[in-house]
């Protein structure tokens, strides 16, 4: 059993055994910044492009540009400027532009968006071969590095990474700790984890829409592209590579094309001559904080899950882990999920988090409360290890407050049968609000509440440590589908961590189970005519 399990109990446990440090105390004054800085780097503009017709602009051939800069500003850009009035504890400071807080269309972990987005390009792309990091302040390029290095991508993603060993463009996802750690310690990691897999999901859902695929890799020699990205290991994780098909690359998709040809990843240099012979980036980023402080548990996690990250697990070796099967009273029939009225594009700047905005005198409706269930169930991390058609990872639960049509109660969601399954009977906001740690949400005012579950330890004995990233990113994932959904239908959202998972695993019925409670997703209608800033004309 590899340190995970150990940080997965604890994460578990943290409502009723804090973690250590439990006294830590943030230092605001010296936060670092929201972002990367690269101070000496040339920064190339990316391209405003209004929104194309969906299935047009890319119809399935490949990336190019203008997509990829319009899916880079709709997840990670910055589009608004979120100054409502709401009840969350950093409202005062919020007014002062230097403390302002930018909306993103992807969730992040306490707002800090800890990922960094850097792009390797290879021939036949826009842009002359290198290395580039995506700066979302100014939605711009920064050059860090001149010359193909996609081969060394190909070699560090090795032996078994499919289609993504053919691609000639690759956007690299690392996490630098320190962005979100000043605040979370050592759960920053639980939280960063799920911060790769909401930014992927956001790109999955928006580039399904122009017919174009996203299939993250999660095992490849971490070291390596560390190396490659100049960042300390100790100090920045390398979550995955997403290999992105290009209009105009061979085989990228257009009717008769001939298929891409085969690309043999090149063998590794000896260990003793890697460091000095492998590429890697002169421009390095420079932190903002005088003090930067190395927490154990974060360590310890870090290693565990990048030790090993080479050896690439068997297709079929998480279905070990599969979510079980629903289990409850009869079966509760659900509405057919209705078809978002606005494009996911408007969804995600829209997107938002109610933060003790929602107003139960309006029942949710519960056409659009079945389809935030079906569409969470149908959310994957979609990594290689995960074998396309098989068995779902994570389980979807529901605490009903004021759904239409629903009696209040904790339900299971069967998502073949689009159906309800009583676990619990009863109003559950005391249950809610008493298990709810924080003052920014009133847990029983919203319609619903959903709880997405995975076999955590199960998925740990299936591939390893590094499968503790697989479980944090999936559950990611569901929380940004579920953000877009309830964006597309106008209803307010809100996404937690801070409660107490045992005793959402007693109510449930799930002791003596590996099902895993890991986050908590509000869902209903927010108070009419809320007071908000309007950015774009001020």
């Amino acid at each position: 059993m590899g340190y995970a399990h150990v940080y997965a109990h604890e994460i578990m446990h943290r409502g009723r055994v804090p973690m250590e440090p439990a006294d830590f105390v943030p230092d605001w004054a010296d936060r670092p910044r929201k972002a990367k800085f690269h101070p000496d780097a040339e920064t190339l503009p990316l391209p405003e492009s209004p929104e194309p017709p969906e299935q047009a602009a890319g119809a399935g051939r490949g990336f190019t540009l203008p997509l990829l800069s319009g899916m880079l500003r709709d997840s990670y850009g910055l589009t608004g400027r979120r100054l409502a009035v709401q009840a969350n504890t950093d409202l005062a400071a919020l007014p002062h532009y230097t403390h302002a807080n930018w909306s993103r269309g992807t969730a992040s972990g306490g707002g800090l968006y800890p990922v960094s987005v850097h792009w390797a390009a290879g021939p036949g792309g826009p842009l002359a071969p290198g290395l580039y990091h995506y700066a979302p302040h100014q939605h711009g390029l920064r050059r860090l590095l001149t010359g193909d290095v996609t081969g060394e991508v190909r070699s560090a993603l090795g032996p078994g990474a499919g289609a993504a060993s053919a691609a000639t463009q690759y956007l690299v996802l690392g996490v630098k700790y320190w962005q979100n750690a000043f605040k979370y310690n050592s759960f920053s990691f639980h939280a960063v984890s799920m911060d790769v897999g909401a930014l992927v999901q956001t790109w999955r859902l928006w580039a399904s829409r122009y017919g174009l695929r996203i299939d993250p890799v999660l095992w490849f020699d971490e070291e390596r592209l560390a190396r490659l990205l100049g960042v300390a290991p100790e100090e920045e994780g390398i979550f995955a590579v997403v290999p992105l098909t290009w209009d105009g690359a061979p085989g990228a998709g257009r009717p008769g094309a001939a298929p891409a040809p085969a690309v043999t990843p090149a063998p590794a240099a000896p260990p003793e001559a890697t460091p000095a012979a492998a590429p890697a980036v002169r421009h390095r980023d420079v932190e903002r904080s005088r003090r930067v402080i190395v927490f154990e548990t974060l360590r310890r996690i870090h290693e565990a899950t990048a030790g090993r990250a080479a050896d690439r697990p068997a297709p079929d070796a998480l279905d070990a882990a599969a979510a079980f099967p629903p289990r409850g009273g009869d079966p509760l029939p659900l509405p057919a999920p209705p078809a978002p009225p606005v494009t996911t594009r408007r969804a995600l700047r829209e997107r938002r988090s109610s933060f003790g905005r929602f107003d139960a005198s309006r029942p949710l409706a519960a056409g659009p409360f079945a389809a935030a269930l079906a569409d969470c169930a149908a959310t994957a991390y979609g990594t290689e290890a995960e074998r396309p058609g098989g068995p779902p990872l994570t389980s979807l639960y529901a605490f009903v407050n004021h759904v239409e049509g629903i009696a209040p109660g904790a339900y299971a969601y069967d998502p073949a049968a689009h159906t309800l399954r009583l676990r619990v009977p009863g109003p559950p906001g005391s249950f809610l609000q008493r298990n709810y740690f924080l003052s920014n949400y009133n847990l029983e005012q919203a319609g619903a509440v959903i709880v997405p579950t995975v076999r955590t330890t199960a998925v740990l004995d299936a591939v390893g440590d590094r499968g503790y990233r697989l479980v944090g990113a999936t559950i990611g994932a569901v929380a940004q589908t579920f953000y877009t959904t309830a964006a597309a239908f106008g209803l307010g959202a809100g996404v937690a961590l801070g409660f107490d998972n045992i005793s959402y695993r007693e109510e449930l019925g799930l002791t003596g189970t590996d099902e895993a409670p890991l986050l908590i997703m509000l869902l209903g209608h927010d108070r009419p005519r809320p007071a908000d800033f309007r950015h774009e004309i001020a």
